[in-house]
Formats: structure tokens, C-alpha cells, sequence
């Protein structure tokens, strides 16, 4: 772990500050259209969602400050869903969002996972090389598609 790195559950404290993160990164991106996470409906209070079993999300704090989150739920059986990974801008491009992947894929591990399922946009080009560098695998579209702007899928065996 990176010094003055750590991660904690998410909590109802950062819900805000996560739902802006979110927000704003997407818009970044021209995602704040219907199809995506930016309108979910359980955005403003994703400790609640991620409080049920088979699911968890952590935030990811520098030296006590909020800068991130990625969280996992149930997908398929023995396949959980990799979800929201997210990095303020002043945190990207320190090797976090790999090390973020490592940790949600540990935590997948403990609670009985095999495989991690993610969907991202053809405009999150930083996002995709991320994840094939950790070696998930593109995938055509599964039939369970919640987020229906999403273009790419990627699979990894744990």
C-alpha cells in the first residue's frame, strides 16, 4: 500500500462527496446522459446500497482526504460486478486506480467471488487501458446490461 494510503467502507459521511465525484468525472467525459450512473436513482446514498450482502465499497483516502472509491456487487453466480471506481483528478496518475483494482479484486476473493465482470464507455479511455492492463478481457454485451450507454465489457478470472 502507498504511504498515507488507506481504505475505509463507505459510511453515509462521504455519500455527498462520492455522488459529486461521480458526477463530475462523468460529465467530464459527456456521460451525464440517461443510461449511466449519473441519474441512478441510489446515487446520493450508496453506503445504503452497498450495506447489502454480496456487495461492498470502499473509499480511498490521502493522508485523511477523500480522493476516490470502488465498490463490487453480485452479477452471475460466482461473478460480481467491479463498480464506481473513481479518482478525483489531483489523485490520478499516481498508479491508484491499479492499486484500487487490486484491492476490490481482494475483497471480491474473501467473499467467495471467481470472476469480476466491468462495463465502462468507449470515452474512458483511460479507464479501459486500466483494466486490460490488470488483465480483464473484453467480453461481447451481456444480456443484463443495467447501465444501457455502456459499449464495453471485460471479464477477469480471480
Amino acid at each position: 500500500m502507498r504511504e498515507n494510503i488507506e481504505y475505509k467502507p463507505l459510511t453515509p459521511q462521504y455519500d455527498a462527496a462520492l455522488a459529486k465525484l461521480i458526477r463530475s468525472a462523468l460529465k467530464a467525459f459527456c456521460l451525464d446522459i440517461p443510461g449511466t450512473v449519473y441519474f441512478d436513482e441510489n446515487l446520493e446514498h450508496l453506503s445504503q446500497f452497498y450495506s447489502s450482502d454480496g456487495r461492498c465499497y470502499c473509499i480511498l483516502l490521502q493522508n485523511g482526504a477523500f480522493i476516490g472509491g470502488v465498490g463490487l456487487s453480485e452479477f452471475d453466480g460466482d461473478c460480481c460486478e467491479l463498480q464506481k471506481l473513481y479518482l478525483s483528478d489531483a489523485a490520478k496518475g499516481q498508479g491508484l486506480g491499479y492499486d484500487m483494482i487490486a484491492h476490490i479484486e481482494s475483497r471480491a476473493r474473501e467473499m467467495g467471488y471467481k470472476r469480476m465482470y466491468v462495463e465502462t464507455h468507449s470515452n474512458l479511455q483511460a479507464a479501459i487501458h486500466i483494466y486490460e492492463k490488470a488483465g480483464y478481457t473484453e467480453i461481447a454485451r451481456p444480456k443484463s446490461v443495467v447501465h444501457s450507454t455502456m459499449n464495453k465489457f471485460y471479464i477477469k478470472n480471480l
